[in-house]
């Protein structure tokens, strides 16, 4: 089998489940095709990168049955050596160190097909997260974004892999998360006396108030859909039903859902 190679293929998913090519110029102001998710197969298994690097054998991923199937090309490399690896830079692949625009399943995916096979995945799917940037609704979206990645990364639990060298990295966001609380809890008291002596010395210059028309024409806008996607992430990891990364999934998939409803009803 070495003297013939191993192929290597990838499998491509739709995250939205064919939402994103039916809500995309209604919610984005631009069609978008899907919201990819991609794993590499090669020696019977398939790996992709969800809240660190996984390892399952092919077909048996959470992401059921991919919506195409991408021929890479064939490695040469003994598994052992790909195994190594993937041990390697599995600091550089944890929950912590995602990023939904830059550093994803799909940027994982491509730098694991180059080391395979020395190619890349396809473009369309690397350039995804800029062609959702430079929607008109880009603005808008990536504060909600930076808001879920740091919900994932301070309640998700991760997975257990395959190929995370120590259990340290998967233990520190817990306990900054713990000794955060307290100490936040403990600056208030402290802050009334400041506060007076602040407001006793800012009544003497009387500085001329700032003007209102200097807030962000967007702010309710954007802070009504962060509260939204945050209020459905909530609600379903409370159901203790899914991992983080599906849950957020989920209720970005709802919020989207339910702007496109409204948007057909004003355009019916």
């Amino acid at each position: 089998m070495a003297e013939e190679g191993y192929k290597v293929t990838l499998n491509v998913y739709d995250l939205s489940n064919g939402l994103a090519r039916q809500l995309s110029t209604s919610f984005l102001g631009k069609p978008i095709e899907a919201i990819w998710h991609t794993g590499v197969v090669v020696y019977g298994n398939e790996y992709f990168f969800g809240g660190g690097i996984q390892s399952t054998p092919a077909g048996s991923t959470p992401y059921g049955r991919p919506l195409r199937v991408v021929e890479l090309g064939v490695t040469h490399l003994p598994r052992e050596v790909f195994e190594d690896y993937l041990r390697a830079i599995a600091p550089r692949y944890t929950a912590e160190t995602y990023r939904l625009l830059t550093h994803n399943c799909n940027n994982f995916s491509n730098e694991v097909a180059q080391f395979l096979v020395g190619a890349g995945i396809p473009d369309y799917i690397l350039n995804l997260p800029a062609e959702v940037m430079s929607s008109p609704m880009g603005p808008l979206i990536m504060p909600m974004i930076q808001n879920l990645e740091s919900t994932l990364r301070s309640n998700a639990a991760p997975q257990a892999t395959q190929f995370v060298p120590t259990p340290a990295s998967i233990s520190v966001p817990e306990p900054e998360k713990a000794t955060a609380t307290p100490s936040s809890a403990a600056a208030k008291p402290e802050e009334p006396a400041p506060a007076e002596k602040v407001s006793k010395e800012a009544a003497a210059p009387a500085p001329a108030p700032s003007p209102a028309p200097t807030a962000d024409p967007l702010g309710s806008a954007r802070g009504k859909v962060q509260e939204e996607v945050m209020r459905e992430f909530a609600a379903i990891m409370a159901s203790g039903t899914l991992r983080a990364s599906e849950a957020a999934a989920l209720a970005m998939r709802r919020v989207m859902e339910r702007h496109g409803d409204a948007a057909t009803m004003q355009q019916g």
